[in-house]
């Protein structure tokens, strides 16, 4: 092996400091891990993530999917996590049941869209509901027509999409309508896919129209259709008088029927009580809440946080 010279190694020494730490003072930095609805992919990976990694130092590992699921994994401790970001109240409940989390507070919001591939040979249709030249669920009852959407055993959006149907059959006077378009709601695997993958499967024209909600459909840059606040979720005035009027069940992990009620689509972060770095934890949260986050959130198409904290 050839040996360097002394002029030599101290260009070389030089311009590794110029680059920057080498990679085990990178490697010494705490890790700070966030399980998180899978949905929120783009605003973690590429902005709430880097701006924590700055500010504390810290190595952000971030794990995105189904949000019941997740949450799940953690009480059952075969995942750890020190922030758990959630969409709707019920997986922070698996949480506090399983005494891992004590009080978590809202930290943005979101509502139901119906997303579609800009390429795809629905394309054009599509542009015309949007427009509200036709009905968006005669698009999506054409023959051939490809729609994806989440799991609901697993993924909150999964039983969003559900919600949004149902309360649509209701609105337009159109009886039947969520299974006419959905199918059977638990067991469909023409239509359900794992959550961080779904919108990448209507990028790559895999899907021709999928569920989704507004913040991950604009962070992605799709189209999609809005839907009125009647059926989108996003309104808790109509939540008492309204969005609780549709239910629907599915089998649990258990085996047993769960029947399921809507919930705000907002989301909500957490410390868990177990967390390896709490201080880091209770940084990112404050991150999320101040000012810097929010306009993080809204730049990826988040709305504000709705609501008070859960205890």
């Amino acid at each position: 092996m050839p040996r360097l010279s002394f002029p030599t190694f101290a260009v070389a020494l030089c311009a590794m400091l110029a680059l920057g730490a080498p990679p085990a003072t990178r490697a010494a930095e705490p890790v700070l891990a966030v399980a998180y609805a899978g949905s929120m992919g783009a605003v973690m990976d590429r902005a709430l993530g880097p701006a924590i990694s700055r500010q504390a130092h810290v190595q952000f590992q971030g794990r995105g999917a189904g949000a019941f699921a997740l949450a799940h994994l953690l009480a059952d401790r075969r995942l750890r996590a020190d922030v758990f970001v959630s969409i709707t109240p019920g997986p922070i409940e698996v949480l506090r049941k399983a005494g891992l989390v004590d009080v978590a507070v809202p930290v943005a919001s979101t509502q139901m869209v119906i997303a579609y591939s800009p390429d795809g040979p629905h394309a054009a249709a599509f542009r015309d509901a949007a427009a509200g030249r036709v009905a968006w669920y005669e698009v999506l009852r054409r023959p051939g027509l490809r729609f994806g959407r989440t799991d609901p055993t697993t993924d909150p959006q999964g039983r969003n999409i559900v919600f949004a149907m149902l309360l649509a059959q209701d609105y337009y006077h159109q009886p039947g309508l969520a299974a006419a378009l959905l199918g059977d709601f638990q067991h469909n695997a023409a239509q359900i896919f794992a959550e961080p993958s779904l919108l990448s499967r209507l990028q790559s024209g895999q899907i021709d129209a999928s569920s989704g909600y507004l913040s991950a459909v604009i962070s992605h840059k799709l189209p999609y259709i809005k839907l009125p606040a009647q059926i989108n979720l996003s309104d808790p005035a109509m939540q008492r008088d309204w969005y609780s009027r549709v239910h629907f069940s599915i089998t649990g992990a258990d085996g047993r029927p769960q029947q399921l009620s809507t919930q705000p689509l907002v989301f909500y972060a957490a410390l868990l009580k177990n967390a390896a770095d709490a201080q880091a934890g209770r940084a990112f949260i404050e991150l999320m809440q101040g000012e810097q986050g929010r306009t993080m959130f809204a730049a990826y198409g988040y709305g504000a946080p709705l609501g008070g904290a859960l205890r």
